[in-house]
């Protein structure tokens, strides 16, 4: 059984479930909904335990003393053969409810109002709060919900068009993200010391030497004609050897401001996107004792793949099984996640870079939070 400050334990109407002999719990920045998989086996014929937790109450998983989760039970199922019966929990946070709910406003539709507002409208029917860690955008022109779109859909929607990622807290609250806001892990993931595994597809097929964006808006009594319906902006990148054009159709009201910065946005995301890591470690913890946290910077040196620079921790699952408890992490480029990724064309390379980094010609060495 782990030790006190690692054991999970899942708190249903006031009552702690604890002695999981499986466990798996995962977030991203860029998952809008956390989840968790609990389980417990017992030899048969032997005495099972009652678990009497349902589907549809509310929940939180802790491990040890820090929540990781806020949410609802979704399923409880029971597994059995001629050996063993296993019994599991399966939940998902709060905000669950926004991916897979239909977007019900009424009416529903916007004008001229902060992104923020819209989105907490939008959640606001199921209960959900809403924060943002990003500063007040834009006022956006017009959005409207589309017929039978859930939630998360149409949030999706906005964000995508400003360049904004939204996930969950442990509280169940929906966050509007910024890169990083964790801060700075204690601990490196240094091939030798802490990396039990990692694995690098390095897959470049869904990056592109030129990004067009085209879309259109409203027209007004200054715009009208192709100026409002042929709104369009394109960037290159010579990183890519040969000629490959992405064309995205864009929904929504765009700007040429919009429609620009959209554009800047895929080509960094997608290089960041090719240059995803996943790393597994021995433990939940780091030598400080505090949890493995996504959306944390941390620095990878790992001279297998070519690695020895900082960054971001986006996706995280903690798991135990036979093989212990290990914290598997999705790492990449904080670049690839910011909503205005600078040009990588126009930064020094290599400024502050480890030896050991291969990938100096495609993004710059270290990460330059924005002030």
């Amino acid at each position: 059984m782990p030790d006190d400050q690692n054991a999970v334990s899942l708190t249903v109407d006031g009552l702690d479930y604890f002695g999981w002999k499986s466990v798996e719990v995962t977030a991203g920045v860029e998952d809008q909904a956390r989840s968790f998989t609990l389980s417990l086996t017992w030899k048969w014929p032997g005495q099972i335990q009652n678990i009497p937790v349902k589907e549809g109450s509310k929940c939180q998983v802790r491990i040890g003393s820090d929540l990781v989760l806020t949410g609802w039970v979704f399923a409880s199922p029971i597994s059995h053969d001629a050996s063993q019966v296993t019994k599991s929990i399966t939940g998902r946070s709060l905000t669950a409810d926004l991916v897979d709910c239909a977007a019900i406003n009424k009416p529903g539709q916007w004008n001229n109002q902060p992104v923020l507002s819209i989105v907490k409208a939008l959640a606001a029917p199921y209960g959900i709060s809403v924060k943002s860690e990003i500063p007040e955008g834009a006022k956006l022109s017009d959005h409207t919900i589309e017929p039978g779109e859930t939630v998360f859909d149409s949030i999706d929607r906005l964000l995508t068009l400003f360049r904004v990622f939204s996930t969950d807290d442990a509280s169940g609250v929906a966050v509007l993200a910024s890169v990083g806001s964790e801060g700075r892990t204690f601990d490196a993931l240094e091939v030798g010391k802490n990396i039990l595994s990692a694995d690098a597809p390095l897959d470049f097929s869904a990056v592109f030497s030129e990004y067009q964006v085209l879309g259109q808006k409203s027209g007004t009594d200054d715009e009208f004609g192709a100026a409002a319906s042929e709104v369009s902006a394109t960037v290159t990148d010579s990183r890519v050897a040969r000629r490959r054009v992405m064309v995205i159709q864009q929904s929504g009201q765009l700007t040429s401001d919009l429609a620009q910065a959209r554009a800047n946005w895929e080509r960094g995301n997608r290089m960041g996107k090719a240059l995803t890591v996943t790393i597994s470690v021995q433990g939940w913890r780091q030598s400080n004792g505090q949890l493995w946290r996504h959306n944390t910077i941390v620095r990878v040196i790992d001279p297998i793949i070519g690695l020895d620079r900082d960054m971001l921790i986006a996706r995280i699952t903690y798991s135990l099984s036979e093989q212990g408890m290990v914290t598997k992490m999705e790492v990449g480029p904080p670049d690839g996640f910011e909503p205005e990724p600078k040009d990588p064309l126009s930064r020094r390379k290599l400024k502050k870079g480890g030896k050991g980094d291969n990938f100096e010609y495609l993004i710059p060495a270290d990460y330059e939070p924005k002030k």
